[in-house]
C-alpha cells in the first residue's frame, strides 16, 4: 500500500486511513471477486483511482492497464505501484486498440459518468469477443433510498439491479448480477445498534464517532462482506458479470 494516500474527495476511496476503512474494505471485496476471474488474462481496470485494485489484479493477471482521468491520480498510482501500467485517459475515449483485453473491471465508476451509453460501448470495443466485464455500483435502493436523486453529489445516476442489467444489455450479454452485503459479524453489530452500518458511518464526521464505532471501522476486512445472487434489492452494492458476444 502507498505510504501517502491521495486525499479523499468523495469520488474514490484510498487505503491506509482508519476512518475510511469500511468503504475501502467494501471495494476490495469486489476487487477480490474480479481477481478470481483475472488469472492469466489481459485486464483493464477502468477508473482505477488510487491504484490498489489494479495492483490486486496484477497479482494474478498476465497484464493490467489501469486508466483514470485525473493526472495527479495516475501519477500517484505509478509511484505507488510501479509494476502496473497506468494511463491518463477518458474512459469514453480510450487510447487502446479494439479487442485488446480479455477482462474489463470497472468498480464504483459507472455512477460517476456523464455519458454512460458511450462508456458501455467503449468497454465493449476494447474487450475481445467472449471477454468479460465486471461492473460494480451502489444499489440505489439502499444507497439513496426513497429518491431518484443521488445523495452523493459526485454521482450522476444510481441503479437498481434491473436498471443496471438494462444499461449493459446490447453491447453485453449480462450473465449474472450479484449483491454485495454484510457478513455475519457486521450484521450482528447492526442488530445491536438498530441502525445500518453505512448509516452509522455517514451519520456524523469521524471525529464525532463513539469509540466503539471508530474501532469497528478500523477493523473491517474484505472478508466481512458476502456476494449473493438472492434478494438483490436489499444489497449494498450490485456486481454485474457480463460477456461481450
Amino acid at each position: 500500500m502507498a505510504d501517502h494516500p491521495l486525499p479523499l474527495t468523495g469520488e474514490r476511496t484510498v487505503p491506509g486511513l482508519d476512518h475510511e476503512n469500511y468503504w475501502f474494505a467494501r471495494h476490495v471485496a469486489a476487487y477480490a471477486f474480479a481477481a478470481r476471474r483475472a488469472g492469466g488474462l489481459r485486464v483493464l481496470d477502468a477508473g482505477c483511482g488510487e491504484g490498489y485494485g489494479a495492483r490486486m489484479l496484477d497479482d494474478v493477471a498476465a497484464h493490467v492497464v489501469g486508466v483514470d482521468l485525473v493526472g495527479d491520480v495516475v501519477a500517484h498510482a505509478r509511484g505507488a505501484y510501479p509494476g502496473v501500467e497506468f494511463l491518463e485517459a477518458d474512459l469514453c475515449d480510450l487510447p487502446l486498440p479494439d479487442a485488446c483485453v480479455d477482462l474489463v473491471v470497472s468498480l464504483q465508476v459507472i455512477e460517476h459518468l456523464p455519458d454512460i451509453p458511450r462508456f458501455v460501448a467503449e468497454m465493449a470495443r476494447v474487450l475481445r469477443p467472449g471477454g468479460e466485464l465486471v461492473c460494480a455500483t451502489p444499489n440505489r435502493l439502499t444507497f439513496t433510498p426513497g429518491s431518484d436523486t443521488p445523495v452523493n453529489p459526485f454521482h450522476t445516476v444510481e441503479f437498481t439491479a434491473s436498471e443496471l442489467r438494462d444499461t449493459l444489455a446490447g453491447p453485453f450479454a449480462v450473465q449474472d448480477i450479484l449483491g454485495l452485503r454484510h457478513g455475519r459479524r457486521l450484521r450482528a453489530v447492526e442488530g445491536l445498534a438498530r441502525r445500518s452500518l453505512p448509516d452509522l458511518v455517514l451519520g456524523a464526521p469521524p471525529q464525532e464517532w463513539p469509540r466503539w464505532l471508530a474501532a469497528l471501522v478500523a477493523r473491517v476486512r474484505p472478508g466481512d462482506f458476502r456476494l449473493r445472487a438472492d434478494d438483490l434489492d436489499t444489497s449494498l452494492d450490485l456486481v454485474a458479470l457480463a460477456r461481450r458476444p
